[in-house]
C-alpha cells in the first residue's frame, strides 16, 4: 500500500514569507516593483505580475514605483544610489543574510572575505568586497588562497550544513589563521537534515521547487544521495504516475522558495491516489504482467496504471484555459462554474486591470468566457484563475500593433503615481511620463485623474511588459485645433465663460476652453488694482469680455470690466459741474492729489486748486486717507476725467483775486500736469503692450 510521509518543515522560509506578506499586505495600495524576482518561483512571480507588481531588473528602469528588496538583499552601494536618487524602497532582505553583510562591512584590517557558494547567485553578489574569493568547494577555495593573506569565511545562507562543516574543519587544519563564521540559515539546515534523514527511509523523493532554486536544488542533491527514485518538480502534476509502486513509501519535501500551497496541493494528491482503488488495480495489473502466458488467443492488453488512473480522475493544471460560467458576482470576487469537481474564483484583481471598476458591473451570473488556471487548490479547496491574463494576451496585441503602426489608442487616467500617470489603454497598464501628458507644465498631475485621452505608444516591451504611452504631440495639434476654431469665431465685445489658468505681476490668464487670453491688470476692475491677487486667484471661473483678437500675434486680449457696472455710467448726473461732493485723497503728485468720490471714479485736484495760498507740494494741506471736500469744475466722461477744486469749495468766490494773481504760474503748471499726464498713459499703455507681445509669444507653449 502507498504511503504518504511530508517533511515537517518544508516550504517557505522565515525570510522569504516575510518578503512575499510584505508585498501582498501592499499590494494594489500603490505602484510597486521588485529589485530582480521577489524569489524563484514562476508561480508566486506570476501571481504579482498579475497584480500589477512588475520586475525591475536595473534602477534606469525605475518609473516611479515602491521598490522592494527581496530577501537575497543589495549592495550597500546600490541602496545608497536609491536614497541619493530618491527612490522609496521596502526592505525585505532576510536576517541572515543581512548578517553576512555585517561581516563583510567589518572585516579586521588585511582580511579578506571568502565566501562558499555560488558566485552568480544575487545573494552572494550583494556582499561581495573587492578581492572577494568565492567557491563552491574546498579544492576550488584552497587554488585561490595566497600564503600571505589573511582571511574570513562565510557561507552563502543556502549552502549545505554538512558540507560547510566539513570545508570549514579542514580549512582550519590547513590554515589555523581563518577566521571562520557560521552563517548558514537555521531553517535551511534543519530542512536538509530532515530531508536527507527522511530520504533514507524512502522509496521515493518528491522535491518541490522551481528549478532556478539554489536551495530547492541542494535538497533535491541531498536526498538523490540516498533516495535513487528523486524527482525535482515545480508542481505535483509534472510527476508520471507510472513511476509508482503499489507499495511504495513517498516521502515529499520542498525547497524555501516553494509556497505552502503547492506542497499542501501535492500531498493532498499524493493522498488521493494513495486511497484509491487504483492500488488495487495498479497490483493486479503488476500480477498479470508477472503471470506466464495462457496458451489462448491473446485478449486486448489491459489498460496501464496511468491510463486507469487518467480515466478516474478529473483534473486541472495551472496554465490551462477553459470555459468559465458564473455562478455568482461579489464587490470583490467572480466564482465561477470550471465542470471541475471545485468552482473556480477570479478575485478583482484577475478580472480586471482598473482598480477603480466595480466588478459587478462587468459580469453577470450566466455569463461565459474562457478562463487561464493559476492555482488548482486555494486554502479553501477552490480554483484559482485569470480572466484579466487571457484578455490581456488580445489587448497587448492591439497595442503593439499601434505602437508598429504609430496609431493613437483611447485611455482612462487611474493612479497619480511619482514621476507621471498611470492609465488603462486596452485594459492594461500603461506608464505615462509627466512630461509626456499636455503640451505644456503641468504643476498637479491630479487633474488628469478619471479622464479619457488619446494617446500615442512611444515605448513596448512585451518581455518585460513595459508599455510607455503618451499625448504631448496629440495635445499639441488638439490645441492649434481649438486655436484655430477659437479665434475664428471670437470678436471684440464677445462675453465668455473661462477659468483662471496662471496669475503673473501684470494680469491673469484665462483658459476660454484650450486656449489663453490675457486680462491685463488695468481691466480686472473699474477701480485702481495693486495686486492682481487682490481680485483673482487660480482657478476662479470668470466672464470676460472680448477687447482685440490678433491672430497673427496669437493674442487674445480680455476684460473683467462691464458697462452695466461703470462707475462712469452717467457720472455728469451724479456730480454736476458746480457741485460740492465728499471724496477720499487717494494719492499724491507732484502736480496736485487724487480724490475718489467713489470705487472706480477719481478726479483730480491741481495743486493750484488745494489751498487759498500758493504751496510748493500738497503735502502742506493734504494727507493720504484724508476726507475733504471739494468743488467739480469740469467733467470729460469720455476719458473719463474729473476736475475738482478744494480752492472753491473752501472760499467760494473769494478765490477769484488769488487766481489774477498766479495765473500765470497756473498756466505753466497746466502744461506741465497735462504733459506729465499724457508721458504717464503712454508709459503704461507701453508697458501693458509689451507684456502682452511677451506673453503672446508664450502662449500654448510649454513653460
Amino acid at each position: 500500500m502507498i504511503t504518504i510521509h511530508p517533511a515537517r518543515t518544508a516550504g517557505y522560509c522565515a525570510g522569504v514569507a516575510r518578503a512575499v506578506n510584505a508585498v501582498r499586505g501592499e499590494m494594489g495600495k500603490y505602484p510597486m516593483a521588485t529589485y530582480g524576482p521577489l524569489i524563484h518561483n514562476k508561480t508566486v512571480t506570476d501571481e504579482l505580475a498579475a497584480n500589477g507588481v512588475r520586475i525591475m531588473d536595473d534602477l534606469d528602469d525605475w518609473r516611479g514605483e515602491t521598490v522592494v528588496i527581496r530577501s537575497h538583499g543589495i549592495s550597500p552601494s546600490r541602496e545608497a544610489e536609491m536614497k541619493r536618487r530618491g527612490i522609496p524602497y521596502i526592505d525585505c532582505t532576510c536576517p541572515d543574510v543581512k548578517k553576512i553583510h555585517r561581516i563583510a562591512q567589518s572585516l579586521p584590517e588585511g582580511h579578506v572575505l571568502i565566501v562558499l557558494g555560488e558566485a552568480s547567485h544575487p545573494e552572494v553578489t550583494a556582499y561581495l568586497s573587492e578581492g572577494a574569493v568565492v567557491a563552491p568547494g574546498l579544492e576550488e577555495l584552497l587554488a585561490k588562497l595566497k600564503p600571505e593573506r589573511q582571511y574570513s569565511l562565510v557561507a552563502q545562507t543556502t549552502f549545505e550544513r554538512g558540507k560547510f562543516e566539513k570545508i570549514a574543519s579542514r580549512l582550519s587544519e590547513i590554515r589555523p589563521d581563518i577566521t571562520v563564521h557560521d552563517t548558514i540559515c537555521d531553517a535551511t539546515g534543519k530542512r536538509q537534515a530532515e530531508a536527507e534523514e527522511l530520504a533514507r527511509r524512502m522509496d521515493v523523493m518528491l522535491v518541490l521547487g522551481d528549478r532556478n532554486s539554489s536551495n530547492t536544488r541542494k535538497l533535491f542533491e541531498i536526498c538523490a544521495k540516498h533516495c535513487e527514485r528523486t524527482y525535482l518538480l515545480a508542481s505535483v502534476h509534472e510527476f508520471r504516475l507510472q513511476f509508482l509502486k503499489a507499495d511504495d513509501k513517498i516521502g515529499i519535501t520542498a525547497g524555501a522558495s516553494t509556497p505552502p500551497a503547492i506542497t499542501k496541493e501535492a500531498i493532498q494528491f499524493m493522498n488521493d491516489i494513495a486511497n484509491t482503488e487504483l492500488q488495487t488495480a495498479a497490483a493486479a495489473a503488476e500480477e498479470m504482467q508477472a503471470a506466464p502466458a495462457p496458451e489462448i488467443k491473446p485478449a486486448p492488453a489491459a489498460e496501464s496504471f496511468e491510463d486507469m488512473l487518467n480515466e478516474s480522475l478529473v483534473s486541472l493544471h495551472t496554465g490551462d484555459i477553459v470555459k468559465a460560467t458564473v455562478i455568482s458576482v461579489t464587490s470583490s470576487e467572480v466564482t465561477v462554474d470550471l465542470g471541475y469537481k471545485s468552482d473556480g474564483l477570479i478575485t478583482k484583481a484577475e478580472m480586471t486591470e482598473d482598480p477603480n471598476a466595480e466588478i459587478t458591473q462587468l459580469v453577470k451570473p450566466g455569463d461565459t468566457f474562457d478562463v487561464q488556471v493559476l492555482r488548482v487548490n486555494d486554502s479553501d479547496g477552490n480554483v484559482l484563475v485569470s480572466k484579466k491574463r487571457l484578455d490581456n494576451q488580445v489587448h497587448f496585441k492591439v497595442i503593439e500593433q499601434a505602437f508598429t503602426d504609430k496609431t493613437p489608442l483611447p485611455g482612462k487616467v487611474t493612479e497619480v503615481v511619482k514621476g507621471g500617470l498611470i492609465a488603462l489603454i486596452e485594459n492594461c497598464r500603461v506608464f505615462v511620463p509627466s512630461s509626456q501628458i499636455s503640451n505644456r507644465f503641468v504643476e498637479d498631475l491630479s487633474v488628469f485623474k478619471g479622464r479619457e485621452f488619446n494617446f500615442n505608444i512611444l515605448e513596448f516591451d512585451r518581455s518585460k511588459r513595459r508599455i510607455v504611452a503618451g499625448r504631448k504631440e496629440l495635445a499639441a495639434i488638439e490645441h492649434q485645433q481649438r486655436r484655430d476654431e477659437l479665434f475664428g469665431s471670437l470678436e471684440a465685445g464677445q462675453r465668455l465663460e473661462g477659468v483662471v489658468s496662471r496669475i503673473v505681476e501684470f494680469g491673469a490668464f484665462i483658459d476660454l476652453g484650450g486656449v489663453d487670453g490675457l486680462v491685463h491688470i488695468s481691466e480686472l476692475s473699474w477701480k485702481r488694482v495693486r495686486k492682481v491677487t487682490d481680485v483673482l486667484q487660480a482657478g476662479d471661473k470668470v466672464t470676460v469680455t472680448v477687447i482685440e483678437v490678433n491672430p497673427e500675434k496669437n493674442k487674445i486680449s480680455l476684460s473683467l470690466k462691464d458697462n452695466e457696472s461703470n462707475p462712469w455710467n452717467n457720472v455728469a448726473e451724479k456730480y454736476p459741474v458746480g457741485s460740492i461732493v465728499e471724496g477720499k485723497v487717494v494719492r499724491m503728485t507732484t502736480f496736485g492729489a487724487f480724490v475718489t468720490l467713489e470705487d472706480g471714479v477719481d478726479g483730480l485736484v491741481h495743486i493750484s486748486q488745494i489751498a487759498n495760498r500758493h504751496i510748493a507740494k500738497p503735502e502742506e494741506e493734504l494727507s493720504v486717507g484724508q476726507i475733504i471736500q471739494v468743488k467739480v469744475t469740469d467733467i470729460n466722461e469720455e476719458s473719463h476725467k474729473i476736475s475738482l477744486s478744494k480752492r472753491e469749495a473752501d472760499f467760494g468766490g473769494d478765490a477769484e483775486e488769488d487766481e489774477a494773481v498766479d495765473s500765470g504760474e497756473e498756466l505753466v503748471e497746466e502744461d506741465a500736469v497735462e504733459e506729465d499726464a499724457v508721458e504717464e498713459e503712454s508709459v503704461v499703455e507701453e508697458v501693458a503692450e509689451t507684456a502682452d507681445e511677451e506673453v503672446s509669444a508664450d502662449d500654448g507653449t510649454e513653460e
